[in-house]
């Protein structure tokens, strides 16, 4: 434990901890909140129980495939870059001594040791694996959704409880909407932890930015007032 206090310093700590406290945190505050209407994602499973009724009223459900491809293409893009990113983090691990003779001309940089180069790459990495699990979560339960919408009866059908029907479908989407949220939020604690590369206060003060914009988007956004009128 001696060793490895030598490599770091209370400005590393206090930044990696203020860090890891904003995001646990706010996720904790954003699944609190998921039960209020006030937010974006409600806003929109709003709208997704909604598609979910119209989609029981139609006969050719040819739409409703297509949009569901929409946005697993998205979240696919999203995947592939992901892994992209991790493999070039996994090389960069070796660039310490080159990167240091770069940060040295940037205005208020703080030089590094390997360790705590390591340390900063290994956390990207951590952060993006994390979101890489999330898209191909979210990706897979909008594959699942495409079989309910294959699966739901016809709306000539008697004795159906559509109402119940259109809540599990909206669910549905609304949870593979909800965890592709949150591996975008990770992409943005993802860009703001770069800044720790510079300084830790860089880092800090990045964190919280990334914060507040999400906040914003999330909870007091023109979209989100435009969705509930």
């Amino acid at each position: 434990m001696t060793d490895l206090m030598q490599y770091l310093d209370w400005q590393e700590l206090s930044a990696l901890l203020f860090f890891v406290l904003c995001w646990a945190g706010y996720a904790g505050y954003a699944e609190h909140e998921s039960h209020s209407s006030n937010t974006l994602l409600a806003a929109t499973n709003h709208y997704r129980h909604l598609w979910m009724r119209e989609m029981l009223k139609r006969d050719n459900r040819s739409v409703d495939a297509i949009m569901v491809g929409n946005l697993q293409r998205s979240i696919t893009f999203f995947a592939n870059t992901t892994i992209f990113i991790v493999a070039g983090l996994t090389t960069m691990l070796s660039y310490h001594d080159r990167v240091n003779a770069i940060l040295v001309y940037i205005p208020f940089s703080k030089p590094m040791n390997g360790f705590m180069w390591e340390v900063k790459i290994l956390l990207l990495i951590i952060i993006f694996i994390y979101a890489f699990f999330k898209y191909t979560w979210s990706l897979r339960q909008y594959n699942y959704a495409g079989i309910f919408i294959a699966a739901a009866p016809s709306h000539k059908e008697p004795d159906t409880d559509r109402e119940a029907i259109a809540a599990k479908g909206g669910y549905l989407i609304g949870n593979a909407a909800r965890h592709f949220n949150n591996a975008l939020r990770a992409y943005y604690f993802g860009l703001a932890a770069l800044a720790w590369f510079i300084h830790p206060y860089a880092f800090m003060l990045a964190t919280a930015w990334v914060v507040w914009v999400t906040y914003r988007r999330e909870y007091r956004s023109a979209t989100l007032r435009n969705l509930m009128k």
